[in-house]
């Protein structure tokens, strides 16, 4: 696919870094985004050598949400809203894992690959659902984060109302939602939405670090495992359930030679060297 509003690349260590690239229009949201980045991430999932993905934005901003020319165009409209941003042609990533994951931003759940929302900048709109709904999440120091719905007459949108309770508690995510307020990096760290706040001159390389560490250190087909155990338990499952769940997963990776590895390595003092992950294998 030619990519004209996003971008990515690889490294060496498995590091897959995804942009939304439309610096010059606060890289905000459009249906060909939309359709670019599920192309990416399929693309990424499917590449046994992509270990973890990092998301951010061109230039000096994540996402400043919707276009504002789409916006304005719905003003005088009478198109139906959910025709005019079906994305049943597009690309379908994380399918076949969680029937529940079969749609708009939350699919990035049933992807393998761990997803880190590097917040270099301004994320406001449906960029703080597709931030939300990300893995891991790190913003750099006095980035601005709105949900803006409610100063444009709209209601929570795109999972927001279900995700931000979840990460932040009722009481946060009542006044995100209500108020639709610029809520500042230091104020989302101390309300737990953030996995770190870092400084914006070495923002990228802390989050790499983190990307490294996950990209090098672990088990692919663990991370992969823990991921869809995790959102599956949250989703659905008692403790019980998740317990006895475990167990039986427990038996199945002591099987593979990941653990074989992992203890070697251990027991030698020396890195872990775990194979490519089995792409297409829902664990």
């Amino acid at each position: 696919m030619e990519l004209k509003v996003t971008k990515y690349e690889i490294d060496d260590h498995g590091i897959a870094t995804v942009w939304f690239h439309r610096p010059g229009r606060g890289n905000s949201w459009t249906n060909l985004m939309n359709t670019e980045y599920r192309w990416i991430m399929d693309t990424l999932d499917n590449d046994p050598k992509v270990r973890v993905v990092v998301l951010t934005g061109s230039g000096n901003q994540f996402c400043v949400g919707a276009d504002t020319k789409a916006l304005n165009f719905y003003t005088t409209s009478t198109d139906d809203y959910a025709d005019t941003v079906d994305a049943s042609a597009a690309a379908q990533p994380g399918t076949g894992v969680n029937p529940e994951f079969e749609t708009d931003v939350i699919w990035q759940w049933g992807l393998r690959v761990p997803v880190i929302a590097a917040i270099n900048g301004a994320c406001a709109g449906i960029a703080a659902a597709i931030a939300s709904f990300c893995d891991l999440r790190f913003a750099a120091e006095g980035i601005k984060f709105t949900t803006s719905t409610p100063r444009l007459g709209l209601p929570a949108e795109y999972g927001l109302s279900w995700i931000l309770p979840r990460i932040v508690g009722l009481t946060h995510a009542a006044d995100i939602l209500y108020t639709g307020r610029i809520v500042y990096s230091e104020e989302l760290d101390k309300m737990g939405f953030l996995n770190g706040l870092y400084p914006r001159e070495n923002f990228m390389d802390e989050v790499y670090k983190v990307a490294r560490m996950v990209a090098t250190q672990v088990s692919p087909a663990s991370v992969t495992s823990a991921k869809r155990q995790m959102y599956a338990d949250l989703l659905h499952l008692t403790p019980r359930q998740s317990i006895d769940g475990s167990k039986d997963l427990i038996g199945h990776f002591m099987r593979q030679g990941d653990f074989k590895e992992g203890i070697a390595a251990y027991n030698e003092g020396r890195a872990p060297r775990f194979g490519d992950p089995a792409i297409g294998e829902k664990v």
